[in-house]
């Protein structure tokens, strides 16, 4: 397929500029890899020869420029009549998540079948299990008979002796295994091939190394016996031919692809789980009546009505009715949560028992239960720290295997027993075979798939496998107060004024200005105020970071916020056992100025999460350190803390401070995760080892983190706690049986045992073992499932 070309640029500017970007390359064909290079990601570019040519990725491009005119501008797609891809879908390599292209194909890299970035809901079975289980039968048909007349002189009676002289039952094995090497193993050498023009061997190098050299020493010792010596001959001086073990290695590795495909299925089936959620239609309501429509036609506004039993279309808001709604499928929490108008609910969650009228809040991608499929899917392409050991010893784990298969032959060919030809060839291949690295790379990406699944069906929203892997090893817990241990929902509860400030004007000049801020506490006194704000102008808004804010209204200079900010300005504060008393309480007070004199104060609280306390205690017997940040006096911050049983207490601490707090703790060899939910908590987030979002909290605090809470409970947290550590569990199970397995299985196959107790591995078993181990370190990722959270 040639490479599609733009207009020709000028070379100078092209290759002084060899990571230029260009949208406009769609469909072209990467001439290194011979990768499609995708429509969505970004196209990287050069100039040769008078053309301009489109790279998938910045590493093509430098292998491509370090040796100008080393490739052709063409390149066959590895994988023969790929299925249609589906519109804007991205495939990308469960080993190699770098490898990204717009349509289904095999890794260049490592020789698997590339899976779609976003899970799906395609119904039937894959192509690639189709054209596998195809494959696999039509091999075994024809492997059944070569088997049974090879291993005839093995049966009581010889049974099968006379059926055939060896010429012609060697002609017949030919005719029978050639399809099954040809045609069975067609994929695997087809990647073999790619793998050595890219230079980056894998285990399809491994398996046409082997199942070939046996197929074409067999197919001359059958066409040509004369041209081998008379010692490579075996019993009866005839030369002994291996179609049975070509086939049979063929016919076992489809076997293991099938089993491997089918397993890597069931990786992504919380994913499809949580898909099946999402209704097709919804009821709309309008002003000419109700109708059935699909949910992808809704808009944002749009009024839906939700019948009892019946599953929330898309994220809205209700508007009108009281009900329950089963949110355990996202959440995990076994709860049904109580819905009223005014309250949030989320698409794919069960309705109760009553009726509701709902507004759309947001269609598409931005609905919960997709944004969790895309964190979800994205965070089982990513590498975890871990992978890094697995990627240096697969660089060159290949390469050695084929020069400790090169060395097994050169030694039984000199001091085996005879037939040494034939002894050489036997263990040379098993070596190939049993030594494949598909387990190893398989280790770590299939536990996150399975680990970073598991976690969305219980709320906890993974972002990326190093977030996962850090959990694990943090020691210390920094919780911000407010909508963390806290409700997040303040209510005023104490209007003090002075005179000759008269109550509800104060409150309704206070909820006039707060209306202007985002603040927690602000948003308190609107709601407390209700309509009455409305009346007021206000003008000159001023923020003070977590201090406060000040402006006009109605001509009267007005002043929110703390003592702190109060003095700094010159105004005179309140009595402060007067405010002790209140904050003693768990109670915040804000201190109100109008026009530079004391005005009155307000105390607002924000009920403890009933689960904190529990969640805390379970964190501290899990070993962690924690500890409570918050901008909040000292006075109401030890109230708080006192109540979920936490002894360190970071109060006063400004948003800008908060990151501070952090890289402190750092300092002093910690270990850090940071838990919060507001816009001013994201530098600490970002600053922690791991940034924990509350699901309620702002976009700006989710996109911050590395790990979400969907339910926005510190009980999620010890889940997800308790998730890392047996996800990591599992990949380090999974990379030690891979290493075992290899260190083990290439000294038997190479015949160390030999002169011990005499034992040879056979071509088969050894791929059957390899097999195995694949299918082995893919069950045991899958018990991630069941694993008790």
């Amino acid at each position: 397929m040639a490479v599609r070309l733009q207009e020709p640029e000028p070379r100078g500017e092209a290759m002084s500029n060899p990571m230029k970007r260009d949208a406009s390359a769609a469909e072209a064909i990467d001439p290194v890899c011979g990768m499609s290079v995708d429509r969505v990601r970004a196209r990287w570019s050069t100039s040769f020869e008078g053309e301009t040519i489109y790279f998938c990725n910045p590493r093509c491009l430098e292998k491509f420029t370090s040796e100008p005119g080393k490739y052709v501008h063409k390149a066959a797609r590895t994988s023969p009549s790929p299925p249609p891809p589906r519109p804007g879908a991205i495939y990308v390599c469960p080993m190699h998540p770098e490898v990204a292209v717009d349509h289904p194909a095999t890794c260049p890299k490592c020789g698997m079948a590339l899976e779609p970035r976003v899970a799906t809901l395609e119904e039937g079975e894959s192509p690639e299990v189709i054209d596998m289980r195809r494959r696999f039968w039509g091999s075994a048909l024809l492997t059944a008979p070569i088997v049974l007349t090879s291993m005839g002189a093995m049966l009581p009676g010889h049974p099968l002796a006379s059926l055939a002289a060896d010429r012609w039952k060697n002609a017949a094995e030919l005719a029978l295994s050639a399809p099954v090497v040809l045609w069975g193993g067609e994929p695997f050498f087809a990647r073999a091939w790619a793998s050595v023009k890219l230079r980056s061997p894998n285990m399809f190098t491994l398996v046409a190394l082997g199942s070939g050299a046996a197929f074409a020493y067999s197919v001359v010792a059958t066409l040509a016996p004369g041209l081998f010596p008379a010692r490579a001959g075996g019993h009866g001086a005839h030369v002994g031919v291996y179609f049975e073990a070509a086939s049979v290695i063929v016919t076992l590795v489809l076997l293991g692809q099938l089993l491997e495909l089918r397993a890597r299925s069931q990786t992504g089936e919380a994913l499809r789980a949580l898909l099946r959620l999402a209704p097709k239609t919804a009821r709309r309501v309008t002003s000419e009546g109700e109708t059935d429509v699909g949910v992808d036609d809704l808009r944002v506004g749009d009024r839906v009505r939700v019948r009892p039993g019946e599953r929330i279309p898309i994220d809205s808001t209700v508007l009108e009715g009281r009900s329950w709604c089963d949110e355990s499928m996202i959440t995990g929490e076994p709860v049904p949560a109580e819905k009223s108008p005014g309250d949030r609910v989320t698409g794919g969650t069960l309705n109760g028992p009553g009726p509701l009228l709902v507004e759309v809040q947001r269609t598409g991608d931005g609905t919960l239960l997709a944004q969790i499929v895309r964190m979800v899917g994205e965070a089982a392409r990513s590498r975890a720290p871990v992978q890094k050991l697995a990627d240096r010893v697969s660089a060159v784990f290949v390469p050695a295997v084929i020069a400790i298969s090169a060395a097994t032959f050169v030694v039984w060919m000199l001091v085996g027993p005879e037939p040494r030809m034939a002894h050489a060839l036997v263990n040379a291949v098993a070596v190939l075979i049993i030594a494949c690295p598909c387990a190893l790379g398989l280790a770590t990406p299939m536990s996150i798939m399975v680990g970073t699944g598991r976690g969305a069906t219980l709320g906890v929203l993974i972002k990326n496998a190093e977030a996962l892997d850090r959990l694990e090893k943090v020691d210390t817990l920094v919780i911000d107060k407010t909508g963390t241990l806290t409700q997040g929902r303040p209510e005023v509860v104490t209007v003090q004024t002075f005179e000759p400030f008269d109550r509800n004007e104060l409150l309704a000049m206070c909820a006039a200005l707060e209306s202007r801020s985002e603040h927690p506490l602000g948003a308190a006194i609107v709601r407390a105020a209700g309509p009455s704000r409305t009346s007021k102008h206000v003008s000159r808004v001023e923020t003070f970071g977590g201090e406060g804010v000040s402006g006009s209204v109605d001509g009267k200079r007005l002043v929110i916020g703390s003592g702190r900010m109060l003095a700094r300005l010159g105004i005179q504060g309140p009595d402060e056992a007067e405010v002790d008393r209140l904050r003693e309480g768990g109670d915040s007070v804000v201190l109100v100025a109008v026009d530079d004199r004391l005005a009155g104060l307000i105390g607002i609280a924000d009920p403890v999460k009933a689960t904190s306390k529990d969640a805390v205690r379970e964190l501290r017997a899990a070993g962690l350190a924690v500890v409570m940040l918050t901008g909040d006096s000292a006075v109401t911050a030890k109230a708080v803390a006192r109540k979920v049983g936490i002894d360190d207490v970071r109060a006063g601490v400004l948003p800008a401070g908060k990151a501070d707090v952090i890289e402190e703790l750092q300092r002093q060899g910690r270990r850090v995760a940071m838990a919060g939910d507001g816009i001013n908590d994201a530098p600490a987030l970002a600053r922690a080892d791991v940034g924990i979002a509350m699901g309620a909290g702002t976009d700006v605090a989710i996109e911050s983190a590395g790990i979400t809470l969907v339910r926005g409970d510190l009980r999620g947290l010890v889940v997800a706690r308790r998730l890392s550590q047996a996800t990591m569990r599992n990949i380090r199970q999974n990379l030690a049986l891979s290493f075992v397995y290899n260190l083990l299985g290439v000294p038997v196959a190479a015949g160390l045992l030999y002169p011990l107790f005499g034992i040879v591995l056979s071509p088969m078993i050894a791929a059957a073992a390899m097999s195995l181990s694949s299918v082995s370190v893919i069950a045991n990722a899958l018990r991630l499932r069941s694993v008790p959270l």
